[in-house]
């Protein structure tokens, strides 16, 4: 037994050494082919473009500056046809004033330029609301000089102030502000920080307002202590933590908020949207991007012109729509209405148990729809609900369930036809319909696949996480709703291996230089499966006596998930219903010197006639 596995390893190894000299002899040649030495060949040298219209080079500029004494509390209003506007705290403990430097410059050059900048006009007050700065270039000065013109506001103001600023051109940038925010921009960026107190206060006492608007550019904000309005014609909107409502658009944008405190209205032309929590009610649309949530304490509402939907937990009912992307929901607690014109629809539904009953029940009437896809419904065992499912084209094996659901069913004896089956489960109770024009529907009990389900959750967490860390945003925690066996835990790295096994650690590193990924043999590959189902044996094979093997070569990638590569082997009656059961696979990432990698191998499948 000893020399067998041996020889494998020995005939495996030989083989990934024997393709790696052939990649490496392949780029050997590339690099020295005769191009590489051509007569006259010359090397391509990337000169800097020249910008004269940036700031800073040759030109002509002035500073204006002062200081204006106020309360703390009170309001500041800056308001300018052009430039950049910048707005910071004092340190804690100063004196309640408003420091103000503008910077206006030019490349205009001699008496022009300094006709231009003394045109400019700049004013500054203390009023009874707080302090006014406005800024603009006289429209006469404008038309009779050609020349660029550039202006920086930097404010600085009391802790509690509240902020309204207005220009036509320019980003505007702020650190945290202790009151209300106002910030409209014809086409800049808006960046803010903490709007509303530097920590976020409870909802229910203070609630103070952010508007911000920009007709393209993006909006970035880190925290809200209350109601925040976004605007933006086309650039992205992040958001972090928003105590209150969020009312969010986008004319195209990705839109991406951590948490969300109260209801919230999210609005993109086509880009995606992620949510990790939300307390409330929840309204997006996108007209065509992605959509993910992570945990919400209320109902959904979600439409995508194409994009797919993933939900984690939803506490209240839920309607979401898609035009041809998936839908998958890991955590369904209220009435669901889920539809899509031709993507899967997989949903765990567990409605939480009354008090005193040991029976669950949905909140109300539930439907899933799919024009071609599959639906895929898993099921707590004591659920009290009337099921009813139809798939309009197919026959009895179109829809598939645990036999303890007791499904009663009538379809075409021969050929494809409408196909209905219903089952009470425990008496009755609210309607779950499952609907769909071709594809299958398959009804199981939660605990029948709880790997698949606790993988699923993970990735959808992953992917929100990435996205909210790609913006520098706190991660949210996994919904302890979703009730995972583990909620905390988290994939670890492999074991080191015998730092002996020199060739082993040569091999990988040289197969991943080349080919980007690992090679594995098969039975190492198995034992790193952590989910698997065996294929269906179609039943049309079977009829026609269709046997045998089938080999695909497959990856997993960083994330856990696997997929096929290429058919190796294999009849074509057999080989769909391989991929289908290898696509639900799940598997342990690859941990190379500290880095997750791909690994590819294959998988054998034997169909036997019985």
């Amino acid at each position: 037994m000893r020399n067998r596995i041996f020889h494998r390893e020995f005939l495996f190894r030989a083989r990934r050494v024997a393709l790696l000299f052939v990649l490496a002899a392949g780029l050997s040649a590339s690099q020295f082919s005769p191009a590489a030495f051509a007569s006259g060949a010359k090397e391509t040298v990337a000169l800097p473009a020249e910008n004269p219209g940036e700031p800073g080079s040759q030109h002509t500029s002035a500073v204006r500056n002062g200081v204006l004494e106020t309360k703390d509390g009170l309001t500041l209003r800056v308001t300018t046809d052009l430039g950049a506007v910048k707005i910071t705290q004092l340190d804690a403990g100063a004196a309640p004033v408003v420091r103000y430097t503008v910077h206006i410059e030019t490349d205009a050059r001699g008496p022009a330029a300094m006709r231009l900048l003394n045109n400019y006009s700049l004013k500054a007050s203390s009023t009874a609301a707080g302090v006014e700065i406005t800024g603009s270039l006289p429209s006469q000065a404008a038309r009779s000089s050609n020349a660029q013109f550039w202006v920086q506001f930097e404010v600085a103001v009391p802790r509690n102030y509240s902020v309204v600023v207005s220009t036509e051109a320019g980003d505007i940038t702020t650190g945290d502000i202790g009151g209300t925010a106002s910030l409209k921009t014809q086409g800049g960026n808006i960046f803010a920080g903490r709007i509303g107190g530097s920590e976020i206060r409870e909802f229910s006492r203070a609630r103070p307002l952010a508007k911000l608007e920009t007709e393209g550019g993006h909006i970035k904000v880190l925290d809200v202590g209350g109601d925040l309005t976004a605007f933006t014609g086309g650039g992205f909107i992040d958001a972090g933590n928003i105590a209150g409502d969020a009312s969010l658009h986008s004319g195209g944008g990705h839109i991406r908020a951590g948490k969300i405190g109260g209801r919230a209205d999210l609005e993109t032309a086509g880009g995606n949207i992620t949510v990790g929590q939300a307390g409330s009610f929840v309204s997006v649309h996108t007209g065509g991007g992605q959509i993910d949530f992570g945990e919400v304490r209320g109902s959904v509402r979600a439409q995508t012109g194409g994009g797919g939907i993933h939900v984690m937990y939803v506490s209240g009912p839920m309607e979401v729509e898609s035009n041809g992307g998936s839908i998958c929901l890991t955590g369904v607690a209220g009435a669901v209405q889920a539809a899509t014109s031709g993507g899967t629809i997989r949903a765990w539904i567990n409605p939480e148990a009354a008090s005193g009953s040991g029976l669950v029940r949905l909140g109300g009437a539930s439907q899933l729809a799919s024009g071609t896809g599959d639906i895929i419904v898993y099921l707590p065992r004591n659920l009290a609900a009337n099921i009813d499912a139809t798939v309009l084209n197919g026959n009895e094996r179109h829809i598939e369930a645990d036999a303890a659901l007791h499904l009663t069913m009538q379809g075409p004896t021969n050929g494809s036809g409408p196909v209905h089956a219903v089952a009470v489960l425990h008496g009755g109770g609210a309607p779950l319909k499952l609907r769909t024009m071709g594809g299958k529907i398959r009804l199981q009990f939660i605990d029948a696949e709880v790997a698949l389900r606790e993988s699923l959750v993970r990735e959808q967490m992953d992917r929100l996480n990435k996205r909210l860390l790609e913006t520098g945003f706190t991660p949210v925690p996994l919904p302890l709703a979703i009730g995972l066996a583990n909620p905390q835990a988290q994939p670890q790295p492999e074991p080191p291996k015998n730092a002996t096994d020199w060739l082993e650690d040569w091999l990988n590193d040289l197969e991943r230089k080349f080919r980007g990924s690992i090679s594995e043999d098969p039975d190492d590959f198995l034992r790193r499966v952590t989910y698997r189902t065996d294929p269906s044996y179609p039943a049309l094979a079977q009829r026609a006596g269709i046997h045998g093997f089938v080999r695909l070569q497959v990856r997993v990638t960083k994330d856990g998930r696997v997929e096929v590569q290429k058919v190796l082997e294999g009849e074509p009656a057999l080989v769909d219903a391989a991929i289908d059961a290898v696509k639900r696979w799940r598997a342990k990432p690859k941990w190379v010197k500290g880095k997750q990698v791909d690994v590819i191998s294959t998988v054998t499948f034997n169909f036997l006639l019985r």
